[in-house]
């Protein structure tokens, strides 16, 4: 029997490993950097957000949601590479995407509403270059082309609502409802001021699930070209073999986590199934593999 279909799984992981650690510390280090000279900064003439008061911004607890999910990758990615088998939990997946959508609003509404207002040059410098710019469409390159380990249902995609929903609302309540006088905040984004605040109301959601809905067809689109070109080499290395004894020979190789959970690998299993011609189903090829992970612990 060939003994590469180990050497492929471990080649893969930990390309995704490794992409996912790159990806994920160069946003949350441009992150850092952008709010760290926001928080440094007490006076700036062309915004009155700088300081403490710069937690008000979208655009600040936006890239804060993005890094968070980012950072929490890294744990997975390294245990991925200590079991040569990565992968990410559904929940971190959601998250991070909430994180990466709203990032991408922060960058449309710079570009497309602020920019023509304020000037280009002062949205686009300073920590604004980090956190309207650099730190968006490097955590949307990052999601949708390097952190592909999971693709993203519909029902998914609308936690990426909730986020700009809730701050919606606390903006809303602050400004119109409290405002200024009364120590709630300025219409610093506009949304009231410059255009009429029903238009604001019933335009942020569609446009939110709309720019989701773009970053979930993008992450889908290259986690499915990974899944395929994965199951070619396995379907290549699998050919003319004994699938028992394809299991059997991943199942040799199973990582054994500290906690002692066995990790069933699904995906090589099915194209092991697929590839069997039919002498297996599923829930056979996985209580192949699980009868041959406790022997090897026995």
């Amino acid at each position: 029997m060939k003994k590469k279909n180990l050497g492929i799984e471990h080649k893969l992981s930990g390309k995704k490993c490794l992409a996912t650690m790159i990806s994920s510390a160069v946003v949350f280090v441009c992150v850092l950097v952008g709010v760290t000279m926001n928080l440094t900064t007490l006076y700036d003439e062309n915004f009155d957000h700088m300081g403490l008061r710069t937690f008000c911004m979208f655009t600040v607890n936006s890239n804060l949601l993005c890094a968070l999910g980012m950072i929490m990758t890294f744990p997975f990615a390294i245990d991925g590479m200590r079991k040569k088998r990565f992968h990410l939990p559904n929940w971190l997946v959601c998250f991070l995407f909430a994180g990466v959508s709203s990032v991408a609003l922060t960058f449309l509404i710079s570009l497309c509403v602020l920019s023509p207002v304020k000037g280009f040059v002062l949205i686009f410098t300073g920590s604004r270059f980090f956190l309207h710019g650099l730190c968006p469409v490097l955590a949307i390159v990052a999601f949708c082309f390097f952190i592909t380990s999971h693709v993203i249902s519909f029902k998914e995609s609308l936690y990426a609502l909730v986020p700009v929903m809730l701050y919606a609302m606390v903006y809303y309540f602050m400004v119109e409802i409290l405002g200024p006088d009364n120590g709630g905040w300025d219409d610093f984004y506009g949304f009231f001021t410059h255009i009429p605040s029903w238009v604001s109301l019933i335009s942020f959601m569609p446009l939110t699930f709309s720019i989701a809905t773009a970053v979930r067809l993008l992450h889908n689109r290259s986690a499915r070209a990974f899944r395929r070109r994965a199951d070619r080499l396995y379907e290549l290395e699998f050919s003319g073999t004994d699938p028992r004894d394809q299991i059997e020979d991943i199942a040799r190789n199973h990582v054994i986590s500290d906690d002692h959970a066995i990790d069933i690998p699904l995906w090589i299993l099915e194209v092991v199934v697929k590839n069997s011609g039919g002498k297996l189903d599923i829930d056979t090829a996985c209580k192949l593999y699980l009868d041959a992970v406790l022997k090897k612990l026995s």
